[in-house]
């Protein structure tokens, strides 16, 4: 587990398999994502790595409903008293224990491998948790200065990115696209046409920096090589 500021105001931290952030609010910390299930003491560790406490988390985002994603959040709920954001469509099942629906593979052959190895592991057990607030696409957040939240289908129905205006725009893009060896798609997709288009509607926006819940971030023309690659 390290910790990484992107931009003053925005911390990597990277779990091996996946990344989750953690922003400065206007209240206190906003964490976006909650890694696998186990994850959570490694959160809190990083959390106390930047001289904060858990309860000083005050707000935790979802990006979707993945067990990647999802896999700590009813843990870090109970140890941080914060409540979770998440679109409807995916909160409904989170509510259940589910993190996922039928997928597809990308194109290429690495990604058909790599979606039948996740096929035969099955999908990734996660503590059920509740949803306090469901977000919904062009949705300004009053946790930081101009958050904004946008619906982002493709490799999740319910999935979402957040887009902050500041430091010349930072796109929390979620697992809309990686940049593991280079910006790529994910190995998976519930609807690859609706992931295509969500790529090509985000290759239009402004902002400089991206980060991704796998891989590297982009610090500089993220936007123009989004839309370089998928415009």
């Amino acid at each position: 587990m390290s910790v990484q500021q992107v931009v003053p105001g925005l911390y990597l931290i990277n779990l091996g398999f996946v990344n989750v952030y953690l922003l400065e609010g206007k209240d206190g910390l906003i964490l976006v994502d909650t890694g696998t299930p186990g994850s959570a003491e490694k959160i809190l560790d990083a959390v106390r790595s930047l001289g904060r406490q858990p309860a000083d988390v005050k707000h935790i985002l979802v990006t979707h409903l993945h067990g990647d994603h999802t896999g700590s959040l009813a843990a870090l709920k109970h140890a941080t008293g914060a409540p979770a954001y998440m679109h409807s469509i995916d909160a409904a099942l989170v509510r259940l224990g589910e993190s996922s629906r039928p997928v597809q593979p990308a194109p290429g052959l690495f990604n058909k491998l790599m979606s039948t190895v996740m096929a035969r592991q099955g999908p990734m057990p996660i503590e059920a948790a509740e949803t306090e607030y469901e977000l919904h696409d062009d949705q300004e957040l009053d946790l930081v200065d101009d958050l904004r939240v946008l619906h982002a289908p493709g490799h999740a129905a319910g999935q979402v990115v957040f887009l902050w205006s500041q430091h010349g725009g930072v796109l929390i893009a979620a697992d809309t696209c990686g940049n593991m060896m280079g910006l790529g798609l994910p190995p998976i997709f519930e609807d690859l046409d609706d992931g295509m288009k969500t790529l090509k509607k985000l290759g239009a926006l402004n902002f400089e920096v991206a980060v991704f819940g796998h891989g590297k971030p982009l610090t500089s023309g993220a936007a123009k090589k989004f839309n370089q690659k998928w415009g």
